[in-house]
């Protein structure tokens, strides 16, 4: 499998108030932040525009399990379901199933230190 990771999806982190944490961002580092976080855009080598997003999230949210951290990376992927495989057969822990949605297809595994990431086949078109 030639490109397994082609860039930083997205970073989740606990917070006791996201709204405050929201609020804060934006007065003093200028993020433009909405009910999610914030949406970074950016344009890939071959000029395509992506995106990465920040979300601060309630500190007792469900979403990191089984991880106990107190944050999630999601990484962009190329091909989501062949990759699962590869890193199945690699003895890689896959947490739950394939989820899909209109802008894109997710996956779950779990790092050496029991931190869960999140796998994301981006649908781009979705956000232009």
């Amino acid at each position: 499998m030639k490109n397994r990771v082609t860039g930083l999806g997205g970073f989740f982190f606990k917070t006791s108030d996201p709204d405050k944490t929201k609020e804060w961002y934006r007065n003093h580092l200028g993020l433009n932040t909405d009910q999610y976080g914030c949406t970074f855009w950016w344009k890939d080598k071959d000029g395509n525009d992506r995106t990465t997003q920040w979300s601060p999230m309630k500190e007792d949210t469900q979403y990191f399990k089984p991880s106990t951290s107190s944050f999630m990376m999601n990484f962009r992927v190329e091909n989501l379901i062949e990759l699962l495989e590869v890193l199945k057969k690699e003895g890689v822990t896959i947490v739950g199933e394939v989820e899909e949605y209109d802008y894109g297809k997710f996956g779950w595994i779990l790092d050496p230190d029991g931190n869960k990431l999140e796998l994301w086949e981006p649908n781009d078109k979705v956000f232009l």
